[in-house]
């Protein structure tokens, strides 16, 4: 009977000691205030791990995300930067960190931003002020193994969504950007000149608004080109406008006029760079332009965004009056 209690007493015991446990692993626990970022740095052992969570006021004690180690085996801890806002269990911190919930900011650049919108987005996410990135940006260092004649990085900080964190440098989201543009350059496997493609492609971008009259529109400007005849680009004369800081929304003929060496009205070929950056789509239309003599478009009045395409002066004339015609009368 002796033993009977002393056996009955060890099992009430060792489901006492059971439920606090639990209890340790399973209840909330707030020991900050606000939110608060803690960084894991590639290496940290699971123990310094723990420390580093309990002195952040995250976990109760570093005891009990060990213990939560103990009763998770096999998972792999992420290292990063993660933020706390609320009270959480020690096992629901393990488990953030274990599926790797990695505080990041997201950047979204779409086709066709050019340097200088990119570095608004940037100030607008709080990380550096614009002026720091356009900075970094204009230095071509970073692809001028690629490109040697790179005036800046614009064409190369490639159009995509990226996951930044909150130390990230104008420099290290270059280099990502200018990483990823390498990345997909290499893939096309093409012989093609890479500073005359991106160049071209930046300009198609910024003209072609369908991705399926893209190869015309590239086939139009190389047309031109092979007869000397100048791109007349309204993208460029923006660019120009922007990098002389002018422009306020409107083309004038003071732009039109303008002899900044990215005006293709005023000059003859290609500019000295992009003026944008392209995205997979506005490349490969360069790459793999249509055959035919077009070498005029213009808007269709429709709101479309659709163009008319002409071989002769006098039918884009034409076309071109239409489109006048067919736009909202001013008052």
């Amino acid at each position: 009977m002796r033993v009977l209690r002393v056996f009955g007493l060890l099992l009430l015991l060792a489901a006492m000691g059971g439920g606090f446990l639990l209890y340790r692993l399973e209840s909330p626990y707030q020991g900050f205030q606000g939110a608060v970022f803690v960084d894991l740095p590639r290496g940290t052992a699971t123990s310094s791990m723990a420390t580093i969570l309990a002195k952040a006021g995250v976990v109760r004690n570093r005891w009990d995300f060990l213990l939560a180690r103990l009763s998770r085996p096999g998972h792999r801890l992420q290292a990063g930067e993660y933020r706390f806002e609320h009270a959480a269990s020690a096992r629901g911190v393990f488990d953030r960190v274990a599926r790797g919930d990695i505080f990041f900011l997201p950047l979204v650049v779409p086709e066709g931003r050019n340097l200088y919108e990119i570095g608004a987005a940037l100030e607008g996410l709080g990380l550096f002020p614009a002026s720091r990135f356009i900075a970094a940006a204009r230095d071509p260092a970073m692809i001028r193994d690629l490109d040697p004649d790179a005036p800046t990085l614009e064409g190369y900080l490639y159009p995509n969504s990226y996951k930044l964190s909150r130390h990230s440098t104008p420099e290290s989201v270059c280099r990502l950007m200018t990483g990823r543009f390498r990345e997909v350059w290499r893939s096309l496997k093409s012989p093609a000149g890479v500073h005359e493609t991106v160049t071209m492609a930046s300009l198609v971008e910024k003209e072609g608004k369908l991705a399926a009259e893209r190869p015309r529109i590239a086939a139009v400007f190389l047309n031109r080109m092979r007869i000397g005849m100048k791109l007349d680009c309204d993208p460029t004369t923006i660019y120009a406008a922007i990098l002389d800081n002018r422009y306020r929304g409107t083309i004038h003929r003071s732009d039109l006029d303008s002899d900044n060496p990215y005006n293709t009205y005023r000059h003859t070929g290609l500019p000295p760079g992009p003026i944008a950056n392209p995205g997979m789509a506005s490349i490969q239309a360069v790459l793999h332009s249509e055959l035919t003599d077009v070498l005029y478009f213009v808007l269709r009045p429709d709101g479309s965004g659709a163009h008319e395409f002409n071989s002769s002066s006098a039918a884009h004339a034409a076309a071109a009056d239409r489109y006048r015609r067919g736009l909202p009368k001013v008052r």
